[in-house]
């Protein structure tokens, strides 16, 4: 016969659970994006040209501009194997969803731009010619999850001493793929214009204090 007894864990009072949630828990709102542009996107069409005009000013844009975005999800299909009328299921590969930020645009439309010379870059829009060397047009982001609060011994090397950084997610060969439309009409008022972009990407890794936080299975 089963035990009927549950298991003790101890109270389960309000207390308990506040003692238990560490830092208030982490905010949504709380984050920052890095996006890092190649060359060609920030100096004009043409890849390659070695001029840097802009690099620095775009991509700290980015950090403030950036509203929206997305800690990833981690995905590993399952392989079905039949036998017998049952199903046994094992592992198979991993896949990496894209990723998707939401910029707000401001009346120098600069960070729309760059994607957009960005994207132009890998196929142009009037003879389908471009970059094929993805070094050339792959780039790595950053999303950063922050804290609120006295920093501690956490806190990233691009950010002003007072915010902790609680994890960062460093996505590996990233490229855009889409830029979204942007609605205009005599009816839009007390709104800001703002846009999506949609970027594959190769791989991600998560990070604390610098190093990766995937941890490596323990061999049998």
């Amino acid at each position: 016969m089963a035990n009927q007894n549950p298991p003790q864990f101890g109270t389960r009072t309000l207390e308990d659970f506040k003692a238990r949630l560490i830092g208030g828990g982490a905010r949504p709102n709380l984050f920052e994006v890095e996006i890092n542009f190649p060359t060609f996107a920030l100096v004009g069409d043409t890849p390659g040209t070695g001029i840097n005009d802009d690099t620095r000013s775009v991509s700290d844009l980015t950090q403030f501009m950036c509203k929206a975005a997305q800690l990833p999800a981690s995905n590993i299909a399952e392989i079905p194997v039949p036998f017998r009328g049952r199903v046994l299921k094992v592992a198979g590969d991993r896949t990496f969803d894209p990723w998707t930020i939401t910029v707000v645009n401001d009346t120098d439309f600069k960070i729309r731009t760059a994607f957009e010379k960005w994207m132009n870059g890998i196929n142009r829009v009037n003879d389908n010619s471009g970059v094929i060397t993805p070094s050339q047009y792959q780039t790595d982001c950053y999303v950063r999850q922050l804290g609120r609060g006295v920093a501690g011994s956490n806190v990233g090397p691009k950010l002003d001493s007072s915010i902790p950084v609680l994890k960062t997610y460093r996505f590996y060969g990233v490229f855009p793929t889409n830029v979204s439309e942007i609605e205009v009409s005599y009816d839009s008022s007390d709104i800001i214009e703002e846009f999506t972009v949609t970027l594959q990407v190769q791989w991600w890794d998560a990070l604390r204090n610098g190093t990766s936080d995937m941890g490596v299975p323990q061999s049998s």
